[in-house]
């Protein structure tokens, strides 16, 4: 078995419609250590799998294992860095990140505690700034605060539900580069959520695209297949780069035809970045 497994996943949500299918049967494999991403457009159903494998809600269907072990509920052996900052106001950095560790490791001395809190705050680089709240940080140090709450409570496995995708394109670059550092020295298993091809292709060892929905599923993974560690310079021109992309577009592309039709009786078509990853814009695929 491999150490995340999710099989045959399914999850509808009642309405005032109706039923409202989301999840058609997902399957999905991660290995200890890899970081893969899922890529789909918005409102497919990405975050309700996050949700599901963050044991937020419960699936209608199918089976989701983590290192042998089912997943029937929350539990801090996974960590969950959102789309939102969602830190408490009234708490300083130090103290919104010490929450986390001190609710994983309460057996642990309050020394080593400490030790642990200021190790993960400086690993976001953001030790001057331990002490002061979240209204006095910007969007890109807020969410600095949210993957080291995340990574501080050592989870197997740190889900991210487009952590990015609120930042102006120069901040999103930095974390981006900030996430690729941490994860190399850390070797966490990472699934990153995003609308973003280039984000994903700059992060990811693989990539599992999603079909539009309703009944959304993954289909088959895409190696990226890039050397580590990865600079986005250049990026652009390796092969590996230009297979990977093109096969998620095409992937993309296909799966949204039926969804296109639909969709002009609801005012637009779906959309997705496939433009420069950090500075690109939604665009029609």
């Amino acid at each position: 078995m491999a150490y995340v497994e999710v099989r045959g996943l399914r999850k509808a949500y009642a309405t005032r419609r109706g039923r409202t299918p989301v999840l058609g049967g997902v399957d999905l494999t991660l290995d200890e250590g890899e970081f893969i991403a899922v890529v789909g457009y918005s409102g497919s159903g990405k975050t309700t799998l996050v949700s599901l494998l963050g044991g937020l809600i419960e699936p209608d269907a199918g089976e989701m294992w983590l290192d042998g072990v089912p997943v029937t509920g929350p539990g801090p052996e996974r960590g969950i860095v959102f789309q939102q900052y969602s830190l408490l106001p009234w708490l300083s950095v130090r103290d919104n990140v010490a929450l986390a560790v001190d609710t994983v490791n309460a057996e642990l001395p309050a020394a080593e505690r400490r030790r642990i809190t200021d190790e993960f705050i400086a690993l976001v680089n953001l030790t001057p700034a331990a002490w002061k709240r979240p209204r006095e940080l910007s969007g890109g140090m807020r969410q600095r605060v949210a993957v080291a709450r995340g990574l501080a409570m050592r989870p197997k496995l740190l889900l991210m539900d487009e952590p990015f995708s609120a930042l102006d394109a120069l901040t999103r670059a930095t974390l981006q580069d900030e996430l690729l550092r941490i994860w190399g020295e850390r070797r966490s298993t990472v699934m990153l959520i995003t609308n973003d091809i280039d984000e994903a292709i700059l992060l990811a060892d693989r990539i599992y695209p999603m079909t539009p929905g309703p009944d959304a599923v993954l289909g088959p993974p895409i190696e990226v297949g890039l050397p580590r560690p990865r600079h986005r310079r250049h990026m652009s021109l390796e092969p590996a780069y230009q297979k990977a992309r093109r096969a998620l577009v095409e992937f993309l592309r296909a799966s949204s035809v039926s969804e296109r039709e639909a969709a002009t009786t609801r005012g637009g078509p779906n959309q997705m970045r496939v433009g420069s990853g950090t500075t690109g814009s939604p665009v029609e695929v």
